[in-house]
């Protein structure tokens, strides 16, 4: 063990301690190393279900339906390339917003990378820190942490020599120093992780939606295909590599293959734009959670403002004159060590003397809004927000509103009768004089306001100053409904009742950290997708329960930690940008998850449905091959990557089902026709497999269509590509997908089919839209009469 003293380890028992694997190692970075890259794109269930599909052809012996293993092996490396690309670009970026740790060594103060924190390591914490490794407290000037991601529990704890910090928590107020205990998985936050976790991850319907439905056909593909192959070996004339080829054929169908693929590649390559963005996303989901962002809560300084903060005005009251002022802050203003914008504006404007001793002190926190210092023989005093230390003074408050309307922040000087270090309260206070800040609107803030109401997203200021100034300051940015405010401390305790509050104001303030978690869950209560922006350690509890928290790589190192982006420029006016990438990746990908899910859909019911007919599978491996490339394959490549931020508001699955379901319903009705009609040509397998396979395209070129809808010239040039495509295969290569050349007069057989499917899908698709309707209703019903009883439970 190193001694008691303060000169902390010597380089030798570093070195040591690192020997002995006694090093903070903490893996939260959503980086995977190149090994766990390949086997995530390679070792997957639907790759070795595919696997074993394809050594199923090879034994039939029909080598030319082995092709969409091709497909499978490109997909794969397609993802493993894109990865391994952004990989590069985000451990170079990482390094930027790593956390950092301030330790003694052999005398000395050094800043290290905390995953460099060892065993019994002297610590020093600040206002604003997040604790990377448990400690023990050695020394204490007012240090109160913050433990509310641990416990559950807001208020925050003082803590003094002797007490345990815990990894996870948070400073608010003071400064300390610390000896380490545990590091890396030994941590109590890594132990509490390891149970349930203690942050709330960035919300993705989208990707919740997919898990869900490959569980689903994930569970359904292995009975089915059982009963498949019993089904077709049944079948009159039906040969066991034949009973082979169409269960592979049928069971490929029900494989969303791509659209995982496109999913997790499409989440990769927006990390990559984001991170060109200077934004380093640290959850995946919270791509989709910011593009789906239709409420976004913003602190006002470092956001609305430039953060940089100017002493402009000192004014005595009363008797007090103002040089009696500028003689207290010249020593309140340099006794406290925690830095903000605030105390580096105090310390620019007054001058440091030293002439007083400290005898004791409460350092500033959110929750208090003041700060108080007791000098020897010289008395005590506190300076903070005007309301919360003098609300009764008519005449003052009077004067603090007259700069406030100027959008100018004033902080109270005071003398008090008495201060209590332990609870941090003071009593007797004698107002002395205003401190004048002025505060620099960024002058982009203007066009990002007037870019988020065109996007339909709501802005709402959440700030611990005072409501007017933060109004004025809103409506000088150009904040639609800047001027609704509200002062925080008159919003309601009860949760119902803020709920229906929050909707009728844009800008909050006086709002202690406890109340920004609060009204971000009203927000959320009320249906809304939220996201907050914030850099301070204020903005932590808000940051965390956000659905998407958004913090500034310059703020806070407990804010960076629990958000779910950084912005590593420190620039809001970057949001805009990140936000039209975030939208155009979801709205691309809600788009052509139609395209795939339309082929598991149908898949599904043809493969339940010959079961029962024991009749031979409509397609073959190849034919689906085809019909993929041409109509899946090529046009969700291509739609991917077009500019587009239309995100759909109605959630994932209602949009995709709007496409996907009708048509599907279209290709089982269509290959049910089809069979029905097999007497008529005499049972001619051939034929039939042809206007399986043009009855089959043709609905999934219309699939295309919906979904490339409204046309653009994009759009028609790839509508236009996919019909010359599929009409290429089957007009040159019909032997090899096994058809008949589209030359002979059988041919005319398709022509009223694809009457029928035109009109068919027609009105499947009005009937889909009228369910959703009806269904809207149905709910909106239910809340209606589940409201009702709420309000009168007599």
């Amino acid at each position: 063990m190193a001694d008691g003293s303060n000169r902390g380890l010597t380089k030798a028992e570093v070195e040591k301690r690192i020997h002995l694997g006694q090093v903070n190692i903490i893996n939260n970075s959503i980086s995977k190393s190149k090994k766990e890259i390949v086997m995530t794109h390679t070792l997957t269930y639907f790759n070795f279900l595919n696997l074993f599909l394809g050594v199923l052809v090879i034994i039939s012996g029909q080598f030319k339906n082995i092709t969409f293993m091709g497909v499978i092996i490109v997909n794969s490396l397609i993802g493993i390339a894109q990865e391994f690309k952004v990989k590069k670009l985000i451990d170079k970026l990482s390094v930027i917003t790593a956390s950092k740790a301030k330790v003694i060594r052999d005398g000395a103060l050094f800043q290290i990378p905390i995953t460099q924190v060892v065993m019994d390591d002297l610590m020093i914490v600040e206002n604003g820190d997040q604790v990377c490794s448990d400690a023990v407290v050695l020394q204490s000037d007012g240090m109160e942490v913050n433990e509310s991601m641990l416990t559950g529990e807001s208020k925050p704890v003082k803590k003094k020599p002797g007490d345990q910090l815990m990894s996870g928590s948070f400073l608010v107020a003071g400064s300390g120093v610390g000896r380490v205990v545990n590091v890396g998985e030994d941590n109590y936050a890594a132990v509490l992780a390891r149970k349930a976790k203690t942050k709330k991850r960035a919300t993705s319907e989208m990707q919740q939606t997919i898990k869900k439905i490959i569980q689903v056909i994930g569970v359904a593909l292995i009975p089915i295909g059982i009963l498949l192959y019993l089904s077709q070996s049944r079948v009159e004339g039906s040969t066991f590599s034949d009973s082979l080829v169409t269960t592979v054929a049928g069971v490929i169908g029900m494989i969303p293959e791509g659209l995982v693929l496109l999913t997790s590649v499409s989440f990769i390559l927006g990390v990559g734009r984001l991170a060109r963005k200077r934004a380093l996303v640290q959850e995946m989901e919270a791509i989709e959670a910011l593009a789906r962002v239709n409420v976004l809560c913003l602190d006002k300084t470092g956001t609305i403002t430039t953060g940089k903060l100017e002493v402009v005005e000192v004014e005595g009251l009363g008797d007090v004159e103002s040089s009696q002022v500028e003689t207290v802050m010249n020593e309140v203003a340099f006794a406290f060590d925690d830095v903000n914008n605030t105390q580096e504006a105090l310390m620019k404007r007054f001058k440091k003397t030293g002439a007083w001793s400290v005898s004791e002190k409460i350092p500033f926190s959110s929750d208090r809004k003041y700060r108080a210092i007791r000098f020897a023989d010289k008395g005590c005093y506190v300076l903070g927000a005007p309301e919360f230390l003098n609300k009764d003074d008519e005449e003052l408050s009077s004067k603090v509103e007259g700069y406030s309307k100027e959008g100018l922040r004033v902080l109270l000087l005071g003398s008090c009768e008495d201060m209590d270090t332990e609870d941090g309260s003071v009593s007797g206070v004698k107002p002395m004089g205003l401190i004048v800040i002025s505060d620099c609107i960024r002058p982009e803030a203007p066009a990002v306001f007037e870019y988020f109401r065109d996007q339909h997203v709501d802005i709402k200021v959440i700030s611990g100053d005072n409501p007017v100034t933060v109004s004025q300051i809103a409506v000088k940015a150009g904040l639609e409904g800047g001027e609704h405010f509200i002062d925080a401390s008159t919003l309601p305790e009860n949760f119902e009742e803020l709920k229906s509050m929050v909707e009728g104001y844009s800008v909050f303030g006086r709002v202690k950290p406890e109340q920004k978690e609060q009204i971000i869950r009203a927000y959320q209560a009320n249906n809304n997708v939220v996201g907050m922006v914030g850099d301070g350690v204020n903005d932590v509890l808000a940051l965390k329960d956000a659905d998407c928290g958004i913090a500034m790589a310059a703020g806070s190192d407990a804010a960076k930690q629990v958000a779910h982006i950084v912005l590593l420029d420190s620039n809001f006016a970057c949001l805009k940008n990140i936000v039209s990438e975030g939208r155009m990746i979801i709205s691309n990908i809600e788009r052509v998850s139609s395209l795939y899910l339309t082929k598991t859909i149908y898949s599904v019911f043809l493969c339940i449905i010959f079961i029962l007919l024991e009749r031979s599978y409509p397609f073959i491996p190849i034919q689906l091959s085809w019909i993929s490339t041409a109509a899946i394959g090529l046009p969700s490549f291509i739609l991917t990557l077009e500019q587009s931020e239309s995100v759909n508001s109605n959630g994932f699955l209602r949009h995709v089902l709007r496409v996907a379901l009708p048509c599907a319903l279209t290709m089982v009705l269509s290959m049910c026709m089809i069979q029905g009609l097999v007497p008529f040509w005499g049972g001619d397998e051939m034929l039939t497999y042809t206007l399986n396979m043009l009855i089959g395209g043709m609905v999934s070129i219309m699939v295309v269509y919906r979904v490339c809808m409204p046309m653009n010239w994009m759009r028609r040039s790839l509508f236009a590509a996919v019909l010359i495509i599929f009409a290429a295969g089957v007009l040159i290569a019909p032997g090899f997908l096994g058809i008949y050349p589209v030359f002979r007069w059988e041919m005319l057989l398709a022509i009223p089919l694809a009457c029928m499917v035109i009109v068919c899908e027609g009105i499947l698709s009005r009937l889909v839209k009228e369910c959703f309707v009806m269904k809207e209703k149905f709910v909106k019903k239910i809340k209606a009469k589940r409201a009702e009883r709420a309000g009168n439970p007599a």
